[in-house]
């Protein structure tokens, strides 16, 4: 049995993608749940994309239908020694796309590599308090609420809460 998930292409991130990250990281609903500014251009995107690509500590993907970008993820290993265990993400899903297993196929990804490619034992995330949908992707993937930051970003004009999300792996496989 198929369903929309398997219309989806994983893929790493590449300039080539620029366009359309800056067309799901513009749309509104999507720009009030990330920590993305908004209008950001595709030369913007280019110029992201091109500075990680040459670090092993950075992986970028995107999730792709028929060529065009309906998601993406990125994880960031820490660059201090002394947390080099641990790795943040972030992401985004275009609307149409969200709770059809994008988020579910990006995330996968992104753990497989944390796990099973970095070591990482601690992968972290900032999510609006708000945002069930995601928090209960994160939820599905091991992620705890460790604390809620308050008035952290601005969203909307307001400054907004947010949980600080973890995964945790023991060092022990």
């Amino acid at each position: 049995m198929t369903g929309p998930a398997d219309e989806i292409r994983i893929e790493p991130a590449t300039p080539l993608h620029a366009q359309g990250l800056a067309e799901l990281y513009g749309h509104p609903a999507v720009t009030r749940q990330v920590l993305q500014m908004p209008w950001a251009s595709a030369e913007v995107w280019s110029k992201r994309l091109a500075t990680g690509a040459d670090s092993e500590r950075r992986v970028a993907l995107v999730a792709t239908e028929q060529g065009r970008v309906v998601g993406h993820c990125s994880l960031w290993q820490s660059e201090r020694v002394r947390l080099a265990h641990s790795g943040s993400i972030g992401m985004g899903v275009a609307p149409r796309w969200q709770g059809k297993g994008v988020g579910t196929r990006l995330m996968s990804a992104v753990l497989d590599v944390a796990d099973n490619w970095m070591g990482l034992r601690r992968v972290e995330l900032t999510v609006y308090t708000d945002n069930e949908p995601a928090l209960a992707l994160y939820g599905k993937f091991g992620f705890e609420v460790e604390g809620e930051l308050r008035n952290y970003a601005l969203r909307d004009g307001r400054l907004t809460n947010v949980y600080s999300m973890a995964r945790l792996r023991s060092s022990h496989p």
